[in-house]
């Protein structure tokens, strides 16, 4: 398996900070195309065999910035795409715990069999996650591959590669247009970069 370059998309125009944004294709704000430009002069010079990103426009806009020194095919994964929110999906954490108190203390508990109303349940993703696995088992451990989604698939992801259970997911810190590094061989993997966001400089 390759080399694994971990990126989450840029800025939305609706605040992913501070909002739950799974399916809905939301596209990048101004700033999420600026730190794309700068995700984009950081990686100029790695080698990168391989591009795959969720198809949503976040993802594939953020993955078309990075990839303009590379001119490799950018690969679209629905596998990749954000987990489906149901009734939570654009709600901030306090209008969760108002509306949805019951998904709230699973998140504070972290519970892996979080299930949302009208959408996914934490096992769907995980389930999907395995699926885009299959790809990189053709890559060898000579090359690298970028993948650009979000926050939770990277999270699930990371969980997968090391081989640890999905509550540690909450453990893990992935920021928009942050960069991850996971070294992959035949029987374990490496998280030799997390949640790097130093190439992203104020205006």
């Amino acid at each position: 398996m390759a080399r694994l370059l971990l990126i989450r998309h840029g800025e939305t125009d609706s605040n992913s900070t501070f909002r739950y944004w799974g399916k809905t294709d939301v596209g990048l704000g101004s700033e999420g195309i600026r730190q794309a430009e700068q995700l984009r002069d950081r990686l100029a010079c790695e080698r990168i065999d391989y591009i795959y990103t969720s198809d949503l426009k976040r993802t594939r806009l953020t993955a078309e910035i990075i990839a303009q020194p590379h001119r490799r095919e950018i690969i679209n994964c629905p596998e990749l795409r954000e987990i489906d929110f149901g009734e939570v999906e654009g709600l901030d954490f306090k209008e969760v715990q108002a509306k949805f108190p019951e998904v709230a203390r699973k998140w504070i508990q972290h519970d892996p069999e979080l299930v949302y109303p009208g959408g996914e349940s934490l096992r769907q993703l995980d389930e999907r996650i395995t699926r885009f696995r299959a790809r990189l088992s053709t890559h060898t451990p000579q090359e690298t591959a970028l993948i650009v989604a979000h926050s939770g698939v990277l999270r699930t992801l990371i969980c997968q590669l090391l081989g640890m259970d999905l509550k540690y997911r909450w453990n893990l810190r992935i920021d928009l247009a942050s960069l991850s590094v996971v070294e992959t061989y035949p029987n374990f993997a490496i998280l030799s970069l997390l949640n790097d966001v130093s190439h992203l400089k104020e205006r």
